[in-house]
């Protein structure tokens, strides 16, 4: 059985929620497997501990989730057009696993959400392609003319597609990505094409 990890960091819950349904999409793919994990926030306090385990939601990410997957999905939200701090700092602690070629020729993609349409979306996906490219991954792109799903018809022509009110859903060379204007958790509907779309292309 082959099983995808699907890594992200959200504070709103945006990203929480492209990760879920980069999750369905993967899930959908006969044989492919996801397991969904996260990272815990960065505390500016150098004393504040989170507990191991979280309170609610997908359990923290450990080296043994990338030791054991056949390939990575990383999902975060942009700051300032960078991956959040959270995910990098997770990703900085794993020099043994770049050392070792742990994650080297594995397939992997980005997804990213934002508050704006033009919040920094394509820079903060190349803030994770720049580590996945150090650990020897394979990129996994998505181009405009890609047609992987019937709910984006003419990626091409029209990259960017309305999905609920507020939400603008953006096709990129690098990946997906969403600017939910503050909408938070109430991104997406499960029957979206995020779903059954992207996520299916990347696995399958």
């Amino acid at each position: 059985m082959t099983e995808v990890l699907v890594l992200y960091y959200s504070r709103s819950g945006a990203t929480a929620e492209l990760a879920r349904h980069v999750v369905r999409g993967i899930e959908s793919v006969a044989g492919v497997t996801a397991r969904l994990r996260t990272v815990p926030p960065v505390s500016p306090n150098t004393e504040a501990t989170d507990p191991a385990v979280p309170t609610s939601g997908p359990p923290y990410a450990t080296h043994a989730d990338l030791v054991e997957c056949d390939g990575l999905a990383l999902g975060s939200p942009t700051r300032f057009g960078n991956m959040a701090a959270p995910l990098k700092y997770f990703l900085d602690s794993t020099v043994g696993d770049w050392i070792s070629g742990t994650l080297a020729g594995k397939p992997a993609g980005v997804f990213t959400s934002t508050s704006t349409q033009h919040g920094g979306q394509e820079t903060t996906l190349f803030s994770g392609i720049t580590n996945l490219l150090h650990f020897g991954m394979v990129i996994v792109g998505l181009d405009y003319g890609h047609g992987c799903s019937p709910s984006f018809p003419g990626d091409n022509q029209a990259p960017a597609h309305r999905l609920e009110p507020g939400v603008i859903f953006k096709s990129s060379k690098l990946s997906r990505s969403c600017s939910s204007a503050g909408l938070g958790a109430r991104l997406l509907s499960p029957n979206k094409a995020f779903q059954g779309g992207y996520a299916r292309c990347c696995a399958g």
